[in-house]
């Protein structure tokens, strides 16, 4: 690992490298490092490091750490904001005299060995990217029709679904936003799981009309727990939508109180089960064991993203998503960890 206090005396090396304050904001990079990310240094200070990472939170979670400690990233996808060519590398952290880190990037190649699975969420992600930016003029016009109709109408029943289009149209810029400019993850926040899914129940009522008849079986007991509100609805609303799509006339929503359960690794001593149970064609069985892969779906026009986002969603907050299915029987059931002060709030 290279073990240099001055930057400046950096520049002539072959070897990618950057450094940081101590906020872990890029405050400078050698040309080798520049060149490897396809922009002009001048770019580099006040971009979040992190920010470079095309997907994930590896190098968020190493900036994290104590200054003192060294770490080691293997195999990670860069890019910079906006670009849709990510780079990939072995990366060296250190910390800085006075603070900050130095980063040494050791490039290899995209698809190590014959597992080209290994990087595939990261290229997605590159390839989203480029998406955001094309999608952000259509939202804003969506937006301000929404609004103009509102301002038109005193129907109470047309000034809800205004709002609600307004409110999906926020949500969908948030979510591009963090595809253009990578943050680390927004601090939970207390939320009722069922005002998520009433929201997903008004979309679901939204899209398919009185199609498919939607059916609520909430445990009044649950309390609030830490999470990410939108995050939630956006994999709730992708399993929904993926019922009422494989033509299911029934979807229930279930939510039970769990105890002493293991989710993974970690015990859980209360857990929040939510099951999206539907009576569609099912899971096919030549996907069975590949249903949470990215670019994996059933259907011609599927995009195979949203059982991989809702997924991910899932570990976001420490839980974890399954199924079990047969054609007329579909249960996604996701399990998600509540906090201790969370348990002493329900009875067993």
């Amino acid at each position: 690992m290279v073990q240099m206090a001055d930057p400046p005396d950096i520049a002539a090396l072959d070897t990618p490298v950057a450094w940081t304050d101590a906020t872990g904001q890029l405050t400078g990079g050698n040309p080798a490092f520049a060149r490897w990310l396809g922009v002009s240094a001048r770019r580099l200070p006040g971009l979040p490091m992190a920010a470079l990472e095309v997907d994930g939170d590896s190098l968020a979670r190493a900036l994290a750490q104590p200054l003192a400690q060294g770490v080691r990233l293997r195999r990670v996808a860069l890019a910079f904001p906006g670009s849709d060519a990510p780079v990939f590398a072995d990366l060296a952290l250190s910390p800085r005299d006075g603070g900050g880190w130095l980063l040494e990037a050791h490039p290899v190649a995209e698809f190590p060995g014959d597992d080209p699975a290994v990087a595939l969420p990261s290229a997605l992600a590159a390839t989203l990217k480029g998406l955001a930016h094309e999608l952000r003029n259509p939202l804003a016009g969506l937006k301000g029709a929404a609004q103009l109709l509102a301002r038109r109408t005193d129907d109470p029943a047309s000034r809800e679904l205004t709002g609600l289009i307004e409110a999906e149209v926020g949500r969908l810029a948030d979510l591009i936003d963090r595809l253009l400019v990578p943050a680390p993850p927004r601090p939970p926040e207390p939320l009722n799981i069922h005002a998520v899914l009433e929201r997903v129940l008004r979309l679901a009522e939204s899209d398919a009309g009185w199609a498919v008849r939607l059916v609520r079986d909430y445990d009044p007991s649950l309390p609030e727990f830490d999470g990410d509100a939108d995050r939630l609805t956006q994999a709730v609303w992708n399993l929904v939508r993926n019922a009422i799509e494989a033509g299911a006339a029934n979807v229930s929503l279930r939510t039970r109180a769990e105890h002493g359960l293991r989710i993974g690794d970690m015990p859980a001593p209360l857990a929040l089960r939510l099951e999206i149970v539907d009576d569609g064609r099912g899971v096919p069985e030549s996907l069975a064991e590949r249903i949470f892969l990215p670019l994996v779906s059933g259907r011609a026009e599927g995009s195979g993203l949203g059982l991989a986002l809702a997924q991910q969603v899932a570990r976001e907050h420490r839980g974890s998503l399954a199924y079990r299915s047969r054609p007329g029987h579909t249960v996604f059931t996701l399990l998600l960890p509540m906090t201790r002060d969370d348990a002493a709030e329900v009875t067993a």
